[in-house]
């Protein structure tokens, strides 16, 4: 019950991941405040995990869109009064977004989507972090992407708004160093959500023949399992997690569990970050 008295805002709890990381958390004996815009799913699983829910654990639930400011604000003031402030957020909520050469693309998607993925994400953490800053602590945990490290032809906006979440990560978590506030980012691996679904439907035309074959072997093999992350998600919410902060982990490659044990040494170090490679990390001279 590592969450124990902990209350935490999930976004994009209503399905895939978000609903795993929603069912962990009050598993841990956190309350929570779930948000999602398909609002009868949303409800669905509230009732669900309430019946998981100890006595006195609150489980909450509010429809919203995390791209729209005043939607933000609103979610942080019923956390404030639903369940008297919050020490955790969890920004989940994503989408693929169009899929196809840039150029080709609906501009209009391409936009929404990165507006989903990064100002939802911006706009969530301005709301929440004056609750986080009056508490002396907190944890923001941001759900990075395949798009983040590495190129993601023909699902361009997916990319580059996963990538600008982790260097958002690493920049706040300076900015809220002196508030102990951690801020992290996970990379959860390849699971089998909806999103993959939406790259099988649009077919090798759309997203490519190797993407596509991949995620198709993907489906095929069952992908990652969601409480990976989940457990990830759990740990980076928790008091085990004090002081690692501004870090990008996989929720499947990294042993993010030893991490308390070489806190320090993390603290002086640049692992499990984005930086520019040059000539000299690779041996070569010029």
């Amino acid at each position: 019950m590592k969450l124990t008295g902990r209350s935490a805002i999930i976004t994009g709890a209503n399905q895939g991941l978000g609903r795993a990381i929603a069912t962990a958390f009050v598993g841990a004996g956190a309350n929570v405040l779930l948000v999602a815009r398909g609002e009868e799913l949303l409800g669905q699983v509230r009732e669900e995990l309430a019946t998981m829910a100890a006595p006195g654990q609150r489980v909450q639930a509010m429809a919203g869109d995390v791209s729209r400011h005043e939607c933000c604000t609103a979610i942080a003031r019923r956390a404030q009064e639903g369940l008297s402030g919050a020490t955790i957020l969890v920004n989940n909520a994503g989408v693929y977004g169009p899929m196809g050469a840039i150029e080709e693309v609906d501009w209009g998607e391409w936009v929404k989507a990165v507006e989903v993925n990064l100002f939802g994400t911006v706009l969530m953490c301005r709301a929440v972090i004056p609750l986080l800053r009056a508490r002396g602590y907190g944890k923001i945990v941001n759900l990075s992407g395949g798009g983040a490290t590495a190129p993601l032809p023909r699902i361009s906006a997916y990319a580059a708004s996963k990538a600008a979440v982790v260097r958002l990560t690493e920049t706040m978590a300076e900015e809220l160093r002196d508030a102990r506030v951690d801020v992290n980012a996970i990379a959860p691996g390849a699971l089998n959500t909806r999103l993959l679904d939406q790259v099988l439907q649009a077919g090798p035309e759309r997203v490519g023949h190797d993407f596509y074959e991949r995620s198709r072997k993907q489906q095929v093999a069952g992908g990652t399992p969601l409480d990976k992350a989940a457990a990830l998600a759990v740990f980076l919410a928790s008091a085990d997690s004090d002081g690692i902060t501004g870090r990008l982990l996989s929720a499947v490659w990294d042993d993010w569990s030893g991490l308390p044990a070489r806190r320090e040494r993390l603290a002086q170090s640049d692992i499990y970050t984005l930086r520019r490679i040059v000539p000299g990390d690779r041996q070569e001279a010029w």
